[in-house]
């Protein structure tokens, strides 16, 4: 991928407000650095976690830069945040649990039993998880994995599965737990909108940045995702109400489910005989995200406030250490009720003045500028948005009540991004001008109206270098200034795109194990999805899938939508073809992995009608652009 040699040095404007930042906050505090290195038992002696094909998918060494002196290009509080995640190996929490931090974007939990372990969140993908676990059974002992637990539905937390456990071992009764939902939020996430999710995710994470002081430093949640294939074991018991208990392998968990948290299935759970919490990714070391930058539904902040309360009522008194999926332990007590108060507080006042405010009319860009956090929230680093940001969390919860609509009627039918922009940058006296009078706010440190204006020009003409070249200097200068992870690596990554063109996305969530999950009515829906509706309108094609063992599933695509129902009733018409295979060979043609004329040639498939149909059908699916541009038309 392209390195951004053309990365230029911090302005003055930046590197004062950066400097500030120094003075305005309690750089002398050292406890999260004491905290993230409490425990630690070694790390790996190869730095390079590589995949069966021998490609590095993962780095130990690639932020050794954070151990210096923050530079003017970049803020010092996120400086900091990343050099705390950047402290990598195996850790204990409490005697009997332990975690591996820093082999991939989230943390991986061990927590040993009578026969072996519990593996908790097995990373995003199979050879960062199997480095983990190597690097446990190495300061441990060989102890067999006896059970996995995923905390929520989010690929970091379970993509990484293959690495420690087989479909073997389950088969051999080694249970795999999670929420209730799990499986449907999990696939469908990863599935119906997960190449555009992947797109912008490569943007969020800086994937194609390089690491050092004017590139990828961090994500503020941890440092970056590995670039490892995905894999998902689905679960075998479900956790389905709070106050559930389970025991696995000797150790006794009490369950508290959280949906429509930080995931829409979630729980945290608590260890009695550790006096241990683990508070998945509920509460850790940041403002978390109410809408990430990579596209989600938007979470509740008022429900994710009323859980935290209810983590402290539950197991607030029998707590002596928490750990999250992502960051470092809070031990004490006392520390551990603070904590999650302070974070409980953090979602709640959110919530609360965002709705204060546009209950008097003020719309989410208004209140997003507007919005000041408590002196007390503001100071403890906990708080910071270092992930999700203060900012464009305002905005998720206006969005969440009130949509993308602000009320005015001048936004109701705006141009769409390139026709409005060839209209602004005539009215503004064309692109000349409008660079001529950009480059003077960016000499005056005025970077986000420069952004906002030659925006205009290279949607209007994407092809003026002036204007690229602008606008790549303006956003690399927001993001040397950004506290958030993630806006510094979306500034930084637009840049890149500006100055050097379209860059890869290096990793997919629509992965194998992620598709073979899908139920056949979730897999009907994927491909309705890729129906390109206009050309599909003349269309009228039914197909009837008999499987074998199974009730039959039929599809129809009229009026550009393709619809199914399964079984059968008034709702399934007459079928131009009717299809008699076995579950497995339906899989495969759905996803594309056999054309449909050679389904006659593969046994126990028998063909009735108008075989072509099939064809026709599929031949109205578009395919998604996996590399489609951000920051350019």
């Amino acid at each position: 991928m392209p390195q951004d040699t053309d990365a230029k040095p911090a302005e003055r404007t930046v590197a004062r407000a950066n400097q500030a930042v120094r003075r305005d906050y309690p750089f002398d505090d050292t406890q999260d650095l004491e905290d993230a290195r409490r425990g630690f038992m070694g790390t790996a002696a190869d730095p390079l976690i590589r995949d069966a094909a021998g490609g590095a998918v993962w780095d130990l060494e690639a932020y050794g830069f954070l151990d210096g002196e923050c530079p003017d290009t970049a803020n010092p509080s996120l400086w900091r945040q990343s050099r705390l995640c950047s402290e990598h190996g195996l850790f204990e929490v409490t005697e009997g649990i332990y975690q591996v931090r820093g082999f991939d974007l989230s943390n991986m939990t061990i927590v040993e039993g009578e026969r072996g372990v519990l593996v908790i969140d097995p990373l995003v993908c199979a050879p960062t998880a199997a480095a983990g676990l190597a690097l446990y059974r190495a300061h441990r002992g060989e102890r067999p994995v006896t059970g996995v637990l995923y905390t929520h539905s989010h690929v970091d937390h379970f993509g990484g599965v293959r690495g420690v456990l087989s479909d073997e071992d389950v088969a051999g009764g080694v249970p795999v737990l999670a929420p209730h939902g799990f499986l449907e939020h999990a696939v469908s996430e990863n599935v119906y909108a997960g190449t555009a999710m992947s797109r912008r995710a490569a943007y969020m994470y800086g994937a194609a940045l390089p690491k050092g002081p004017r590139g990828q430093i961090g994500a503020g949640l941890g440092q970056t995702v590995s670039t490892g294939v995905p894999g998902l074991i689905q679960p075998t018991l479900d956790i389905t109400r709070t106050g559930q208990t389970e025991t696995v392998d000797g150790i006794r968990l009490v369950f508290q489910l959280t949906p429509g948290t930080e995931a829409p299935a979630e729980l945290n759970i608590h260890f009695p005989d550790f006096s241990a919490l683990c508070m998945a990714e509920n509460a850790t070391h940041n403002l978390h995200n109410l809408l990430t930058l990579r596209g989600a539904q938007v979470r509740d902040p008022r429900v994710w406030s009323r859980y935290l309360t209810e983590s402290v009522s539950l197991f607030g008194d029998l707590t002596d250490v928490a750990f999250a999926s992502h960051h470092w332990p809070v031990w004490g007590r006392e520390r551990v009720i603070a904590f999650l108060s302070e974070q409980r507080d953090l979602y709640g006042y959110l919530h609360d003045q965002v709705l204060r405010m546009l209950n008097q009319g003020l719309t989410g860009p208004e209140i997003a500028e507007r919005i000041e956090m408590p002196p007390v929230l503001d100071r403890a680093w906990h708080t910071h948005g270092y992930y999700g940001s203060v900012s464009h969390n305002a905005k998720a919860v206006y969005q969440r009540y009130l949509g993308w609509f602000d009320g005015n009627p001048a936004h109701l039918w705006q141009h769409p991004p390139t026709e409005a922009a060839r209209r602004y940058v005539d009215f503004m006296g064309g692109a000349a001008e409008v660079l001529r009078r950009a480059g003077q706010s960016f000499d005056d440190g005025d970077y986000r109206w420069v952004v906002e204006v030659v925006n205009h020009v290279v949607f209007a003409d994407p092809d003026n270098a002036e204007a690229r070249a602008l606008q790549a200097d303006a956003l690399e200068q927001l993001g040397y200034g950004s506290e958030n992870g993630t806006w510094r690596n979306f500034y930084l990554m637009g840049a890149l795109e500006l100055r050097h063109g379209p860059v890869g996305t290096p990793t997919s969530t629509v992965a194998p194990d992620v598709l073979a999950a899908l139920t056949l009515e979730q897999l009907a829906d994927a491909l309705a999805i890729r129906v390109d509706g206009p050309r599909a309108w003349d269309a009228d094609i039914t197909v009837r899938w008999d499987i074998h063992g199974g009730e039959p599933l039929t599809m129809r695509l009229r009026n550009g939508v393709l619809t199914h129902v399964v079984g059968t009733g008034p709702a399934v018409g007459e079928p131009d073809v009717t299809i008699a295979l076995a579950e497995s060979d339906l899989r495969d043609v759905l996803a594309g992995a056999v054309p449909p004329e050679d389904l006659d040639s593969r046994p126990g498939v028998e063909v009735t009608g108008e075989a072509g149909r099939l064809t026709e059908l599929l031949g109205h699916l578009d395919a998604p652009d996996p590399d489609f541009a951000l920051v350019t038309p």
